[in-house]
């Protein structure tokens, strides 16, 4: 009888979950009769095994000290392999439960403090000289956390090739005594028990040196089997003068040898009987080009020069006064010759009209000075009669408040 014991110091790793795990499916896979041991007060896998319907794996709650009468019973009744749950802690207890372990497994999650504890587990495992395998167990999906714990524990002893991710299925498939492969059995966290069951029963079968125990598949992941099929023949050996034979020496032009199939280094075949290479035409240098004319501003726009001819000297004139008419110029010898159209029109600004003073208009209100007394008295009064609420004309109050008749 094989004996597997789940121990780890840290509480809360995993080691009742995964000891319900690995026994369905070692019983499914044809490993069994398996049974479940549970070691811990608590009774956390006592209480899961109650809850479950089917009668496998078998059940038996044993003190640590009693393990060995109980194993000898167990092996006596047909069991095959038993799985023992220790409690978290590292005591005389659990040093008994792994002196009688074939394989010891010590379930981490990716923390800080899972990875401290595991130091004192590891150190009673070397000592009674058992085999250990590490398991990151509740590892986050593509966190780089997981990947550096499988690192770390890589480096006090063998881990297993499978990560079981952190997933709500675990916990809720356990409420009525099943696993995630008997609720949910195409899913992710049933393949990863399934995988890991495989890696552990492939341990056991090499520890005991039983190949009956060896797994019937092998996860491609894992590694190659022993057993795939290997071609036998030898493989081809070329040399290079095979590969790449001398042409033979002709005059004239050279010739590349032919080959009827591509070689075994993957070069291609070259043609049979390629073309004659010719040399190429001697170097000619490019033509010298003419040297460009010289540079000629061009005439400004509207000059007489422009349109091919010398322009006109004008008559000096003498300014005019402003406001009187501007003389008759006297026109020159080629005034009859066709003029050049000019740029700008020129303005005559000799018939401009001088500044008459504007007249006053009647509307505009004379000042106050040159309005008669009598008038600005009469208006005063006119403006300061107003209408009362029962007709006639309100008077005026004084400063005090009473009127001017008073």
């Amino acid at each position: 009888m094989l004996v597997i014991a789940m121990a780890s110091q840290k509480g809360g790793s995993g080691k009742t979950t995964l000891s319900g795990h690995l026994a369905v499916e070692a019983e499914k896979t044809g490993a069994g009769p398996v049974a479940v041991i549970d070691t811990d007060p608590q009774g956390s896998l006592a209480a899961w095994w109650n809850a479950r319907v089917e009668k496998t794996p078998a059940f038996a709650k044993v003190g640590a000290f009693d393990l060995q009468s109980a194993l000898q019973h167990l092996e006596r009744s047909g069991i095959r392999l038993a799985i023992i749950d220790t409690p978290a802690a590292i005591t005389d207890a659990i040093s008994h439960v792994i002196a009688h372990a074939d394989l010891v497994i010590v379930p981490c999650r990716p923390s800080p403090h899972d990875l401290r504890a595991v130091g004192a587990t590891v150190d009673l495992v070397d000592r009674h000289k058992k085999n250990l395998i590490f398991i990151v167990n509740a590892g986050t999906l593509r966190a780089r956390i997981t990947g550096e714990a499988a690192v770390a524990l890589s480096q006090h002893g063998t881990v297993a090739p499978t990560t079981i991710h952190h997933r709500v299925d675990f916990a809720a498939s356990m409420v009525d005594g099943r696993t995630v492969g008997e609720v949910i059995p195409n899913s992710q966290s049933a393949k990863e028990i399934s995988d890991l069951w495989i890696y552990i029963q492939d341990r056991l079968s090499r520890i005991v040196k039983d190949p009956t125990l060896s797994p019937e598949r092998r996860p491609d992941h894992f590694s190659v089997g022993s057993f795939s099929p290997v071609n036998d023949e030898p493989e081809a050996e070329e040399s290079e003068d095979a590969a790449f034979p001398e042409a033979p020496p002709v005059s004239g032009a050279p010739k590349t040898p032919s080959y009827a199939t591509p070689n075994a280094k993957g070069f291609a075949a070259p043609q049979s009987n390629p073309a004659p290479r010719t040399s190429p035409a001697p170097y000619a240098p490019p033509a010298a080009s003419a040297a460009p004319a010289p540079y000629t501003p061009p005439a400004p726009f509207g000059s007489p020069a422009a349109h091919g001819r010398p322009a006109p000297q004008p008559a000096y004139t003498p300014p005019t006064p402003f406001g009187s008419p501007a003389p008759q110029s006297h026109q020159p010898a080629y005034a009859n010759q066709a003029r050049s159209p000019e740029p700008y029109p020129i303005q005559q600004y000799g018939s401009q009209q001088p500044y008459t003073e504007q007249p006053v208009h009647d509307s505009q209100p004379p000042f106050a000075s040159e309005i008669p007394l009598e008038r600005r008295v009469k208006d005063r009064r006119r403006a300061a009669e107003v209408p009362t609420l029962f007709g006639g004309a309100q008077r005026p109050s004084s400063t005090f408040g009473r009127r001017g008749s008073d």
